[in-house]
């Protein structure tokens, strides 16, 4: 493949903690791959609540750096021999995505079938991954089991519901507002429950539903808000999932709080889960498989343009926690 490559491209940048007006659109050099790495010439990003992490500092992060974690594009450069051909779609999770080119470990790049949209890519990328490891590892799911959905309208929550069904799963979700309610119900859960509602009712309603017993697995995105009823609506020898903080990161507790019902807490992370070439293969085919056997609906929130002023904006929108679907960035055509 020829492809023109540009010396310098643009980027949206951060260069010290603050608020989302801290990102800022500029010029920089095209980035060059290592002999480990491709070079993909980015068509879609996504925004993802770990960006408001880095920026805000809750994460370290070494300033500058390109902002974003999902992207789908055309692959421009790779090293001899690598699998996938010059001229392919692919998507990858390799950071550095607000960029019109971004350079991806070869471990992290995956072709993007013909028949997905390319903006359902960006969602597979992150979302989809997040969603299949929290269902698949952090608590294995069996048919029947029962399960707490937080955040159930939000781009994971969405994928995590579908997922589950397809697996045979009953999802219990939770959802800021009535409206979000008719999404969550449309994703396809069994019983959907406002969080707004007193937390001593819907802890009766979900003991209730699960004949007692709490559920399986609580996989609870919010965070601080959420994180205390987890105790009281997973059964014994249950597993907590504590995988977002949207609400803000969760309060430290003793163990001793874990004996009563046995119970296990886990914060797992995509990049300590889905690590290795091997995990990357297994997770991105049997998602990519799931995705057209289930026929996965990725849903798309908004779609904003490749500004510091949209990118700002799209990060306020999400930390609002007022979004269903994914947020994407269109970085080009």
């Amino acid at each position: 493949m020829s492809t023109q490559i540009p010396k310098t491209i643009k980027a949206i940048q951060v260069d010290k903690v603050g608020g989302p007006e801290v990102n800022v659109l500029r010029e920089i050099p095209t980035p060059v791959p290592k002999d480990n790495e491709v070079l993909i010439k980015v068509q879609w990003s996504g925004v993802n609540y770990i960006d408001n992490y880095f920026r805000s500092g809750l994460y370290p992060a070494k300033f500058p750096y390109t902002v974003g974690q999902d992207a789908v594009g055309t692959l421009v450069s790779a090293p001899r021999g690598f699998a996938i051909k010059e001229g392919t779609r692919v998507f990858t999770t390799a950071g550095n995505a607000f960029a019109e080119y971004l350079v991806a470990p070869t471990d992290r790049v995956a072709v993007l079938p013909d028949e997905i949209d390319a903006k359902d890519g960006v969602s597979i990328a992150t979302q989809g991954l997040t969603a299949l490891y929290l269902l698949k590892e952090s608590y294995a799911v069996k048919k029947g089991d029962w399960v707490l959905n937080r955040s159930a309208a939000g781009g994971v929550g969405l994928i995590l519901t579908q997922i589950a069904k397809y697996l045979g799963v009953n999802v219990i979700a939770t959802v800021s507002s009535a409206e979000k309610a008719e999404i969550a119900k449309k994703s396809g859960a069994d019983h959907v429950l406002l969080s707004t509602d007193p937390s001593e009712t819907n802890v009766k309603k979900i003991l209730e539903l699960t004949g007692g017993e709490g559920v399986h697995a609580a996989y609870d995105g919010v965070g601080k808000d959420t994180f205390e009823e987890n105790f009281e609506v997973v059964r014994r020898k249950g597993t907590i999932v504590t995988y977002g903080n949207a609400s803000g990161a969760v309060p430290p507790f003793p163990v001793l709080k874990l004996s009563s019902k046995a119970l296990k807490v886990t914060r797992p992370t995509l990049f300590a889960i889905v690590k290795t070439q091997a995990e990357w293969d297994e997770y991105t085919s049997e998602l990519i498989d799931i995705t057209k056997k289930a026929k996965i609906n990725y849903a798309v929130h908004k779609v904003y343009g490749f500004t510091a002023e949209d990118v700002a904006q799209a990060q306020k929108d999400i930390q609002g926690r007022g979004t269903a679907g994914k947020l994407l960035i269109k970085v080009s055509e």
